[in-house]
């Protein structure tokens, strides 16, 4: 009796832990409809970027050149597509990564891309609008993508719908890590967790 309680109270005390250091992976925004997908990805590293699972890192104070540790996910075509991660700045020395985009693989490039100044600003690069300023070294941001193929593209961040963004058709990629924009340079370190997919 006494080992089976001292067995409980250890399980317990082990979720409790795991249920404190672990983000909750809250369900999609937009709830109705959503079916979960898995789609495949590649790795990119370039010049001085690192990937090590869902650890990006950028080594270098480069402010040239292509410098980007980032997961590349399958092409989609039409329909409403999720994409729902946490991300955690562990280090930033540099400034205006890019944390996620969105790219139009069969237009104009880099369609949407969500990135970070040095200090916690988190910003759209095209159009350069703040959408929080949530991403401060140490903190655990939740960042959803609802992309409607052909008719708008919506940002939340914390569970809020923080840009709107009108869509043109095509085919279109999800890509997240660290990468260094045209007036951006590292170093930085992010990790990201809880990376989950749904189209409808």
């Amino acid at each position: 009796m006494l080992a089976s309680l001292r067995t409980l109270t250890v399980t317990s005390a082990l979720l409790a832990t795991s249920l404190l250091s672990t983000p909750h992976a809250f369900a999609e925004v937009e709830p109705g409809g959503w079916q979960s997908t898995s789609p495949g990805f590649t790795v990119q590293e370039r010049g001085c970027g690192q990937v090590d699972g869902l650890t990006f890192r950028l080594t270098c104070s480069t402010a040239s050149g292509d410098q980007r540790a980032e997961r590349r996910y399958a092409t989609y075509t039409g329909g409403t597509r999720q994409f729902e991660g946490y991300f955690r700045i562990t280090s930033l020395s540099g400034t205006r990564i890019s944390l996620k985009q969105t790219f139009h693989e069969s237009g104009s490039g880099p369609y949407f891309m969500l990135a970070v100044e040095r200090g916690g600003r988190l910003y759209a690069v095209h159009g350069g609008t703040t959408l929080s300023h949530a991403g401060t070294v140490g903190a655990t941001v939740r960042v959803n993508t609802v992309h409607q193929v052909g008719f708008e593209h919506r940002t939340y961040i914390n569970g809020s719908l923080k840009h709107t963004y009108a869509s043109p058709g095509g085919s279109f990629y999800d890509k997240f890590g660290a990468y260094r924009t045209n007036s951006g340079n590292g170093t930085a370190t992010v990790e990201w967790s809880n990376v989950r997919f749904w189209r409808k």
